[in-house]
């Protein structure tokens, strides 16, 4: 067998700090980063997504970010099948691929070699179904899910619109439960010799401060224009579940406050939160750094070197 591409992922929730670690990991090891973002894909969403800065990246090159537009659907095959090159291109230049996000389900699909199927979608099954959703609620489109497969139902949040509608898909399509699909698709081994590098908190209660006071200053920086523009560019069959862009309509068809709004972009974002950390603390092979107890970027640099030394 052909020697592995060594990889580091820093992964964990929103607002933990992946940015600035992965930029100084990445100034350190000679690398470079890849993003695993679901939403930083898409052109046009900058502060609602949190992308990373010119000022911010320091002249580390990051790839897969903003390059999509809005109106494009986007799926974690379609990831795999972009990142794979990209992270074999900066193995082969000598460098240090690092991947850094926060999507479960991208990185792990990456990173364990998931072999998706050639599954066909079907864009009107997919429109309809997301209108069950928009229409009847999140809940009845994962009730649909749970007579198809009820041990994907088990593993996939109701509010994860994309993701209950690929499953629902590929049960309709493929004559095969999503489950059944995944079991097969981890057949082959993983060409990844990964570092994997978890953020996390002692006390969540400070990371809950970190994102409301991120969707403060998101406000302050233009959100709630940014995402007006987008809302006027029509069909967004991915994007348009992001957080921090559909929780804003009630305010923009006068429906409620804008005060009511960013308090519940600050509660979805804390969900959001909530189950990543639930998705990545089932991949025992992650060492984690409690961010509350470290401190300042060059603190959690320093552990991270440990780490690597310990593992080399």
């Amino acid at each position: 067998m052909s020697e592995k591409i060594k990889v580091v992922a820093i992964v964990g929730p929103t607002a933990s700090g992946k940015t600035k670690l992965g930029v100084e990991a990445a100034k350190k090891f000679n690398g470079e980063i890849i993003s695993a973002d679901s939403m930083q894909i898409y052109k046009g969403m900058a502060i609602a997504t949190a992308k990373p800065t010119e000022e911010e990246t320091e002249g580390i090159p990051h790839h897969l970010i903003d390059f999509l537009d809005l109106n494009k659907s986007f799926s974690a095959a379609d990831y795999v099948e972009m990142a794979a090159p990209v992270v074999k291109n900066i193995y082969d230049r000598g460098k240090l691929p690092i991947i850094v996000g926060g999507a479960g389900l991208y990185v792990d699909s990456l990173l364990k070699n998931v072999k998706f199927g050639k599954t066909d979608s079907d864009e009107n099954l997919r429109q309809e179904l997301y209108k069950t959703a928009e229409e009847k609620g999140n809940e009845c489109l994962h009730n649909m899910l749970k007579e198809l497969d009820p041990k994907a139902a088990e593993s996939i949040h109701p509010n994860n619109v994309v993701r209950v509608v690929r499953a629902i898909e590929v049960c309709k399509l493929s004559g095969i439960t999503f489950t059944e699909m995944k079991k097969r698709s981890l057949s082959e081994e993983s060409p990844y010799d990964v570092l994997w590098i978890g953020l996390g908190f002692s006390d969540r209660s400070v990371l809950y401060d970190r994102i409301n006071k991120r969707v403060d200053k998101m406000v302050q920086d233009g959100i709630v224009q940014e995402v007006e523009k987008a809302l006027e560019s029509g069909k967004m069959p991915t994007a348009g579940n992001a957080i921090g862009l559909k929780e804003w309509m009630p305010y923009f068809e006068k429906k409620g406050s804008l005060e009511e709004c960013i308090e519940k972009v600050k509660l979805e974002t804390r969900r959001y939160a909530k189950r990543q950390l639930t998705w990545f603390r089932k991949n025992d092979k992650i060492n984690w750094l409690e961010v509350d107890k470290l401190g300042q970027a060059a603190t959690k640099l320093e552990t991270f070197k440990k780490i690597v030394a310990k593992l080399e």
